[in-house]
């Protein structure tokens, strides 16, 4: 994983997790629900670059 993605998905979380907080300050529902659907997306993201990890690792050890 480069660490531009990496920066990148955490920029998304802390978007995120920023949009749910004020939401849930302000009292507004759709804002809370559009920062959950981001952080939720940076999570994916993360998840699926640690799977191109670790395949990239079981490759170099089968040669």
């Amino acid at each position: 994983m480069s660490y531009t993605d990496k920066a990148r998905n955490e920029a998304e979380q802390a978007k995120g997790r920023a949009k749910e907080w004020v939401g849930d300050k302000t009292d507004n529902e759709r804002l809370e629900a559009e920062g959950t659907a981001d952080r939720a997306k940076g999570n994916a993201k993360q998840f699926g670059e640690h799977v191109k990890d670790a395949a990239g690792d079981a490759g170099d050890a089968l040669r």
